[in-house]
Formats: C-alpha cells, structure tokens, sequence
C-alpha cells in the first residue's frame, strides 16, 4: 500500500532550484560563437606544465577574440569587472589525458550574456 504524497513534500519538490541547464538557458545570451582554439603553444612549455599552459592559451584567446578586455577608462568607471568562466566540460577535456599531454586543439562555444561576462562551454558534437 502506497501512500499519496502530502502537500509537504509536493512543496519541497518544487522549492527545489532549478538543474543547471535550465539556469543556462534562462540567462540572456547575447553573443554566442565557436571557436577551435590552436594549443599547439602548449607543447612548447615543459611536460609537467602543458596542461596549465593551454589552460591559459584558452583564456587569453576566448578573452581576445571575445572582446573581454575592457578599455582603461571604461575599466575605470565600472567596478565590477567582466568574468570570464571555464565550464567543467572544458576543463576535464583539456586535463583528460593528464597535465603531460594536452589535446593540441580543442573546438568550443563561448556565450557572452548581458552583463557582458562570458562563459566557454565545449562546442555539441566534441
């Protein structure tokens, strides 16, 4: 014999907050591109630090053809600085095959939303 659910628990239920997909599609994009971002430089540093290293080759590339850098006097008047933000895909597709052995290019999606941070998610289909 089963009982119904009580109102209590129908009430936690949806007081529950929204899974993470649905908050990212709920946030205004408003520039959205892919990219396949050469980490070949990656390869050049030691093998012990190639990991990090593409980390920031991505970074610096998704901030510099995403237009992240904000001018000096604009940095000036505002106080909150756009953010830039790595989506854990991403992160364990650069680390998947250790800190010696980086992928040499990797294909994503950067999505720029209305407060002007951008958030690099891995491209559908990698």
């Amino acid at each position: 014999m089963e009982e119904e659910p009580t109102e209590e628990i129908l009430a936690e239920e949806e007081a529950k907050p929204a899974p993470k997909e649905e908050r990212i599609k709920e946030e205004e994009i408003v520039e959205e591109r892919i990219y396949t971002v050469p980490l070949r430089k990656a390869w050049i540093a030691p093998p012990n630090k190639r990991a990090p290293r593409a980390m920031r080759i991505l970074k610096s590339f998704i901030t510099r053809h995403m237009r992240l850098e904000a001018r000096k006097e604009e940095r000036e008047e505002e106080e909150e600085s756009k953010k830039l933000i790595v989506s854990n895909e991403v992160n364990e597709r650069i680390w998947s095959r250790g800190i010696e052995k980086p992928p040499r290019k990797i294909r994503v999606r950067a999505a720029k939303d209305k407060e002007g941070n951008v958030t690099i998610y891995l491209a559908e289909g990698d």
